[in-house]
């Protein structure tokens, strides 16, 4: 959502870099652009005149002039004041001492408040509590049916005692009191003993006074903890207005954002925090219920200025990968059992768990600048790895070095690809088991061209190296008739004939030969035919 906008000021600040001290005319270019940027991202204005003009008075004090680097001081000038008008800090559910805790939604038509009732219920429920989902919208048609729908898909209870509007096109439905379901639903969770109660109402506009004093009946009678006023973010300055009519009629203590995954310009995230005075506690970035996250200003301003997120993929991945595997993963390498396709399986299908590659990789510092590459990135890559390895038999993901040409044709045309990609992905498989196996010896990153440093891998003076293994068997009959006879010969102890250029040293002393590990003196042809004998 916030794309445009870092672009614009990750440029702005690029023309600040190159030069060792700023004068008052480049601050009142840098803040001038920063002003076109915002109202571009429909920002309110006052909002914008309140950022700017905090950002000309410290930008041209002693904490940028006696900087010593002016640029990075501008940067760090904006980040405070992004953070600043997106709430300052993040602030926990102020959840009550007696529960049930009561939450109350409430916003516009079609802002997804159902929905961010399920995304809620599902993470408080991964938090250890005990939430049930009440259906007091009786007015959009199905939206009973819908909540059940999103209940049961996160494992939550609802309760709708009341139908609600099946499909008729009249706004009231006969016999339906949405404060009385309110208060039997409190009632319930109090018998069933659960410990957060989530009550999603009607949509409801600014201007209908008739909705508005529902919505403040429904507060009155259920006496919630939280109101929680759903907004969606992608309608630009429009939600100043929306906001303040909603704090005027019904008022609410914090602020969800929807839909922060659009292609919006983003004016509402940066704007309404500011202009109500509450907090923004979370953020929907997507339609499944684990696209829901608590929202921190910090992280968010960090987002925007395109110095990654890097906190949130943390939390992220320590959600999605297990614990007790990464344990079992750690102790595998450290025996030197190796890393094998199936576990590359294993750690590709967590990694899917985290959610989309391009969100994941967008949390990265400095990622702007390759967002075209990202957003070209196919999702669906991830998928034709994973159907590349189904493919392959139990003996061949433990030992790849077995696949030869017929096995990798084999493969190809079961995962539905072509030969170049399991040569692919093989080749970056075996980097990757190189680096494992590195790393788990104790001998540090491989160098490539290097080896280990002397005195760094577990190889000592006076110890003798462990024989490498031997290579996989090639498909070509030839080639692999000369490795069995090299190996036999292996097997016996003949030991190979060297070639006549390593009967000496580079300084002429002669000594005894060194065989080379990678050179297999069988796999030479013969080259008469090059020569023209």
């Amino acid at each position: 959502m916030f794309a445009t906008l870092s672009d614009r000021l990750t440029s702005t600040f690029k023309n600040l870099r190159s030069k060792g001290r700023l004068s008052e005319a480049d601050i009142d270019a840098t803040v001038r652009e920063i002003r076109r940027a915002l109202l571009d991202a429909d920002v309110a204005v006052p909002v914008v005149r309140q950022f700017t003009g905090a950002v000309r008075e410290r930008a041209l004090s002693a904490e940028v002039s006696g900087a010593l680097n002016p640029a990075q001081q501008v940067v760090k000038i904006v980040n405070d004041e992004l953070v600043a008008i997106l709430g300052g800090q993040n602030r926990p559910l102020a959840l009550a001492k007696n529960p049930p805790s009561v939450i109350l939604l409430a916003g516009l038509q079609g802002a997804g408040k159902t929905t961010l009732a399920g995304k809620l219920a599902l993470h408080l429920k991964s938090q250890g509590h005990t939430p049930m989902l009440v259906a007091a919208d009786l007015q959009r048609p199905n939206a009973v049916t819908q909540l059940q729908v999103v209940g049961e898909r996160a494992g939550v209870p609802v309760f709708a005692p009341h139908p609600g509007n099946q499909g008729s096109e009249q706004d009231v439905v006969v016999g339906a009191d949405p404060v009385a379901v309110a208060r039997e639903g409190l009632a319930t969770a109090q018998a069933r003993q659960h410990d957060v109660l989530i009550v999603d109402t009607a949509g409801r506009l600014g201007v209908d006074a008739e909705l508005m004093r529902q919505a403040a009946d429904i507060r009155d009678a259920v006496d919630p903890d939280e109101i929680l006023f759903v907004i969606d973010a992608m309608i630009g300055q429009d939600a100043v207005a929306t906001a303040t009519a909603f704090q005027e009629g019904v008022g609410f203590t914090g602020v969800v954002l929807s839909k922060l995954d659009g292609d919006a310009r983003g004016g509402a995230a940066l704007s309404v925090a500011s202009v109500t005075g509450r907090p923004i506690l979370f953020a929907s970035t997507g339609e499944k219920l684990t696209d829901f996250e608590v929202f921190h200003p910090d992280r968010m301003a960090s987002r925007i200025l395109d110095m990654g997120d890097v906190l949130t993929l943390i939390e992220q991945a320590e959600q999605a990968f297990d614990a007790e595997q990464a344990e079992q993963m750690a102790g595998k390498l450290a025996s030197g059992q190796g890393f094998t396709l199936a576990d590359f399986l294993q750690q590709m299908q967590q990694l899917k768990n985290m959610g989309s590659m391009k969100k994941m990789l967008g949390m990265l510092p400095g990622m702007g600048q390759m967002r075209e590459a990202i957003e070209n990135f196919d999702e669906r890559e991830v998928d034709r790895v994973e159907a590349i390895i189904r493919s392959m038999t139990p003996a061949e993901r433990d030992n790849p070095k077995i696949l030869n040409g017929s096995r990798r044709a084999r493969i190809a045309a079961g995962s539905g690809t072509q030969v170049s990609d399991v040569n692919g992905l093989l080749e970056r498989f075996t980097a990757a088991q190189k680096m494992m196996q590195q790393m788990a010896k104790g001998g540090g990153m491989p160098i490539p061209g290097m080896g280990n440093l002397p005195g760094t891998g577990k190889k000592g003076r006076g110890r003798v190296a462990a024989p490498k293994k031997a290579k996989g068997k090639s498909g070509n009959p030839a080639k692999r008739a000369q490795q069995e006879r090299a190996a036999a010969d292996r097997a016996a102890g003949i030991a190979p004939a060297a070639p006549a250029a390593a009967q000496g040293s580079a300084f002429g002393l002669g000594g005894a030969p060194q065989q080379q590990d990678a050179f297999d003196p069988s796999s030479i042809e013969d080259l008469g035919k090059f020569l023209g004998r």
